[in-house]
């Protein structure tokens, strides 16, 4: 039986309705768009056209799905964290890259609160 070593239980997100935008710390602006595939309190797994290397400390910026009732304000389901890239699908496939990225902090107060809040409401399938 394998080990599981990750810290933080992952969601699956539905791809099309989960955006992310992603700039290298040393970039005025986001440079990279995509759509996340999964999510922690620990990190991010998403793709986007072009590879980040791998270490490169980065923003984040996700926007999580609209729940039916929720208000459609994107403010309230953006979550913003500072982070480093820790993996790149190697694989030479043409289309968009896979990557993930570990969480080093949150930016602004309540951004943790807003993911959690999203992530045990049951809204999203336990990822593998």
């Amino acid at each position: 039986m394998p080990i599981n070593r990750r810290r933080f239980e992952r969601f699956e997100l539905p791809p099309m309705y989960s955006s992310i935008r992603i700039r290298p710390l040393w970039s005025e602006r986001y440079t990279h768009e995509g759509h996340a595939y999964d999510v922690s309190e620990g990190g991010v797994r998403f793709e986007t056209d072009d590879a980040i290397a791998p270490g490169t400390p980065v923003a984040i910026e996700l926007l999580l799905p609209r729940a039916p009732g929720e208000s459609d304000d994107e403010r309230e389901r953006k979550v913003y964290a500072f982070g480093n890239i820790i993996w790149v699908n190697d694989e030479d496939i043409p289309g968009p890259t896979r990557m993930a990225a570990v969480f080093t902090r949150f930016v602004r107060a309540g951004d943790r609160e807003r993911l959690m809040s999203q992530l045990v409401a049951n809204r999203y399938r336990r990822a593998a």
